[in-house]
């Protein structure tokens, strides 16, 4: 939560800082919410840091700005993306929404992204738990979230000492929540199952366009 609002850890400054002893929310002036990609291969992290609501809308953003933006830059000969994600959060294993949504996504990139969930309890296997959640953390401990901005540069210091780098940028879209799958996705979508464990492991495949 973004406002002068109590937060854990110990910070070193030269003057007090002042906030309130408490965190709750009717004290907010508004909300970052984190959604991170991090690339094992080139030790880079990606955050983008919205303002409104972790949707599965928000997840695919995320995913493509991510790509947009430095992904298809670094592998110009990609003709596909694996995706390493939590079972839970605005990219669950069962959300359909997610899906859908991603379905659109693929569409509009024009490149398929593999889909692999970490089963439930199983996360803290997921690299970026450990290469890139932890050192984003450390980076903010004891800091008043004055803003928005804040939590950007904050979280764009993160490093270590195997030369992790953290690019970071605000998505300041409005996401809305309770959407509904759209009448007979499920029953038409496009989306690839895989034999083993499909319900963690699927693929989403660009639909040709017909003009």
């Amino acid at each position: 939560m973004i406002g002068q609002l109590d937060r854990d850890g110990e910070l070193y400054t030269q003057e007090p800082i002042e906030g309130f002893d408490h965190d709750w929310a009717t004290l907010a002036t508004g909300v970052a919410i984190p959604h991170g990609l991090y690339d094992m291969t080139a030790n880079v992290g990606y955050i983008q840091i919205g303002i409104s609501r972790d949707t599965s809308e928000f997840a695919c953003d995320s995913i493509r700005y991510s790509w947009n933006t430095y992904g298809k830059i670094r592998y110009p000969l990609a003709d596909s993306i694996l995706l390493l994600c939590d079972g839970a959060g605005s990219n669950r294993s069962r959300y359909y929404i997610f899906k859908q949504d991603l379905q659109a996504l693929v569409n509009e990139l024009g490149i398929e992204i593999r889909i692999a969930h970490y089963p439930p309890y199983t996360s803290k296997y997921n690299p970026i738990e450990h290469r890139l959640f932890p050192h984003r953390a450390r980076g903010c401990q004891g800091v008043i979230f004055d803003s928005v901005q804040t939590v950007q540069q904050l979280m764009a210091t993160a490093t270590t000492r195997t030369g992790l780098n953290v690019f970071t940028t605000i998505l300041d879209k409005t996401y809305q929540t309770g959407r509904k799958v759209a009448e007979g996705f499920k029953s038409n979508m496009k989306i690839v199952f895989d034999d083993f464990l499909p319900q963690w492991n699927y693929t989403a495949k660009p639909e040709l366009q017909v003009i």
